[in-house]
């Protein structure tokens, strides 16, 4: 129920033309303007704010895309357990506040590069692309 609230929000919000959305509907809030951005986004009010709801949504997906690419190329990937709400929306408003002309997903790269990763064992790898 709440993600289809998320989900019809984002969409309403998406076509209204508002300074921070711009960005969500053309790419992501990840590749949004750190300086718009963070003055949209509360940390202390959780997943219950939506631009907090869009950026956190928008970080999973990434992290989970990136996930894929880490286990095929260094069967290794990174703890999804780590990727908590406060965790992520903490880090990317503190890395917007100091780099104003900047991207959220430059921070999100670094703490996947940064992230303790679980290493698998090759054969427990897979290409979702391959035949």
């Amino acid at each position: 129920m709440r993600s289809s609230l998320v989900i019809a929000a984002a969409l309403a919000l998406g076509c209204s033309g508002s300074a921070w959305a711009e960005p969500t509907v053309n790419g992501g809030i990840g590749l949004a303007n750190c300086g718009k951005l963070v003055a949209d986004l509360k940390p202390d009010q959780g997943l219950d704010h939506l631009p907090n709801a869009l950026l956190f949504y928008w970080v999973q997906g990434y992290v989970s895309a990136a996930n894929v690419y880490l286990l095929n190329e260094y069967t290794n990937h990174v703890d999804v357990s780590q990727v908590d709400d406060k965790k992520i929306l903490n880090l990317v408003v503190d890395f917007c506040k100091a780099n104003p002309d900047d991207k959220p997903i430059s921070a999100i790269d670094k703490f996947i590069r940064t992230a303790k990763k679980i290493k698998v064992k090759e054969d427990d790898t897979f290409d979702p692309w391959e035949q």
